[in-house]
């Protein structure tokens, strides 16, 4: 009895492209991502006067602060509570960031705008402002 083998076939590594050289030309600056949008739900009971009034700081503060690159939608807790309740929310006003992440969260009238950006993580906390 004889063994025939057959030749196996082989196969050639796929080939490789040169290189490429470096150009002496500068790269093309990269663009700045424009400023991502951020996310805000206030969480407010009815009109109280309290309610009114953190709209309105807050309302000021976005617009000094975020030029435009913001959304604010403003959630009346008596209105939505299933929202509220999935949020868990536990005092209000309650001030929610979103986008971008990570999230935080900021409850009171928001008088205090530095106080507010450093809480939703918008701004660093300087070292000359003296703790309050």
């Amino acid at each position: 009895m004889t063994t025939r083998t057959t030749p196996k076939a082989t196969t050639k590594p796929a080939a490789r492209k040169p290189a490429a050289k470096a150009s002496a030309a500068p790269a093309a600056p990269t663009r700045k991502p424009a400023a991502e949008k951020c996310l805000l739900r206030l969480y407010v009971a009815g009109t109280t006067p309290q309610s009114t009034r953190a709209i309105l700081n807050i309302q000021e503060i976005c617009e000094a602060h975020l030029q435009g690159s913001y959304r604010l939608e403003v959630i009346d807790i008596y209105q939505r509570p299933q929202l509220a309740k999935d949020e868990q929310i536990v005092a209000v006003p309650t001030l929610v960031k979103r986008l971008p992440m990570p999230l935080r969260r900021v409850i009171g009238n928001f008088s205090d705008s530095e106080r507010v950006l450093v809480g939703l993580d918008l701004r660093e906390i300087s070292p000359n402002s003296p703790p309050k």
